[in-house]
């Protein structure tokens, strides 16, 4: 008897690990104009929680977060600026997260999803277009969207920094 409890445990562990989605590599950039000009940089070291299946949507969830003390420009003094409590206060606010409140298919490969995310200690939903394809035994998200930095409190009253930060992810996971 012990030993058909403990195949079957077996079995649904094996069901439900088969079921999460692990990050295989990604990207996460952005960009805001600052004097007219635009800057660019990236953050790394994507930690993510995806259970997304294309035929259970209402199923699907995505939980994600990265480091903002990750936040690089390729310019050290403008990073540690930005690493500053005018900016993301990385010591008070460590990670940038995002989670997954719905999902619609648009057509294909393309999808929306509504999102809560938290930048420093604001919460903001954000509907943001992506796409998800499968390969193999892979598959890759690749979502961007616009976000205001004065939703989150990031920057201040800047006049010379625009409001506006276009924000592209990209994700390869395996299934």
């Amino acid at each position: 008897m012990k030993k058909k409890i403990y195949i079957a445990a077996l079995l649904i562990f094996a069901a439900t690990a088969g079921f999460s989605q692990t990050v295989t590599k990604s990207d996460i950039s952005f960009k805001i104009k600052n004097l007219g000009f635009n800057v660019a940089g990236t953050f790394s070291g994507l930690q993510a929680d995806i259970r997304f299946k294309p035929n259970d949507l209402a199923g699907s969830y995505i939980e994600a977060s990265v480091a903002s003390n990750t936040v690089n420009s390729d310019n050290e003094s403008r990073d540690n600026h930005l690493k500053s409590e005018d900016y993301f206060d990385v010591a008070k606010y460590p990670k940038i997260t995002m989670k997954s409140v719905s999902f619609k298919r648009k057509g294909g490969s393309n999808y929306t999803g509504n999102f809560n995310v938290t930048i420093r200690d604001k919460t903001k939903l954000i509907e943001i277009p992506f796409t998800y394809t499968e390969s193999g035994n892979a598959a890759q998200l690749k979502g961007s969207f616009m976000i205001l930095r004065t939703d989150f409190g990031i920057g201040g009253k800047n006049l010379i920094l625009s409001n506006e930060a276009s924000v592209l992810v990209e994700a390869e996971i395996s299934k």
